[in-house]
């Protein structure tokens, strides 16, 4: 079972169970925040990278347990949009149950029609606005060659006037350089541009790609709402809700470490989206670390967990 992992706890979507339809950090960009470390294959191509059928399989399985989740999120470990599948697996993923589906996106793609298209039938598309000008969109996502910052913020214009479900648009403030007056108001401008259902404000919370990438206080997050309209949160540090059930079963491990090899989580996080105990989830994670399939890095005060891809 290679695709479906979690349920992930959320602050976005509660509990939401991840499907993952491109190859570890296959991603058009190279983002300098990026909890999952820096990019392997940065692409462009659009191309089904993962089997549509056997995606659904797997799901389906998955979805036989007692308990739903909240959303099922098309996210992962990758740009989920670079998959020429994608409409065809939101498609197939209404037929098989009733939760709704995100997609959690960069939004690098949706300049091309065809990319739009396949997300048609989301109930939720999640885009990142991460930059106000074409300087500072090099510097934070260091995209590829073929997508530059115009087209990019043009695209999440169309696909605001064109998709029935709703954008919950995510702008991602990086102190020293996002946090910046000018930068912020750039932003706010784009913002308006795009008319999202919400806006919802972040920072960095697990240890980035790159040391650079610096968070801002909430405080800061909070005093900037005003700038983004009335449908504005902030949503850094949010709180998780209390465990419930893990959805599906399966050996405990395993679900950790899927878990873990698309998202870091703390020993709460991962007791949280998966219903277990805080001391079940630590026995686990020894025997995970002992074999080096997880390593633990501190984050202020938080130690997060995170996969290696090293599966002895």
């Amino acid at each position: 079972m290679g695709y479906v992992y979690g349920p992930v706890p959320s602050r976005r979507l509660g509990r939401s169970l991840g499907v993952d339809v491109v190859p570890y950090k296959t991603c058009t960009y190279d983002c300098i925040y990026c909890q999952l470390g820096r990019t392997t294959n940065k692409t462009a191509e659009l191309r089904e990278y993962v089997p549509v059928a056997s995606v659904l399989d797997e799901l389906a399985e998955r979805l036989r347990g007692e308990a739903c989740p909240d959303f099922i999120g098309l996210a992962g470990s990758g740009e989920p949009t670079l998959n020429a599948g994608v409409g065809d697996l939101i498609a197939g993923i209404k037929r098989l149950t009733s939760v709704p589906v995100a997609v959690l996106t960069n939004g690098s793609l949706l300049w091309r029609p065809e990319v739009r298209a396949g997300l048609a039938g989301a109930d939720l598309v999640m885009p990142s606005l991460d930059a106000g000008d074409p300087w500072t969109f090099e510097r934070v996502n260091r995209p590829h060659g073929d997508i530059s910052f115009e087209p990019m913020v043009d695209g999440l214009v169309a696909l605001s006037q064109e998709l029935r479900g709703q954008i919950w648009l995510e702008v991602f403030v990086l102190a020293g350089i996002t946090d910046r007056p000018d930068e912020i108001e750039r932003m706010a401008a784009i913002v308006k541009r795009i008319r999202p259902a919400r806006v919802q404000l972040n920072t960095v919370a697990r240890p980035p790609a790159e040391r650079h990438a610096l968070a801002v206080p909430v405080q800061t997050l909070e005093g900037l709402r005003e700038r983004f309209g009335s449908h504005c949160d902030v949503i850094a540090d949010g709180r998780l809700e209390s465990p419930s059930q893990i959805l599906g079963g399966g050996d405990a491990e395993d679900q950790i470490a899927a878990l873990l090899s698309r998202r870091p989580c703390t020993v709460e996080g991962i007791a949280v989206g998966l219903g277990l105990g805080r001391i079940e989830v630590l026995k686990h994670l020894d025997v995970l670390c002992s074999r080096g399939a997880v390593r633990s890095a501190r984050r202020g005060a938080a130690v997060f967990y995170k996969g290696t891809g090293n599966q002895r």
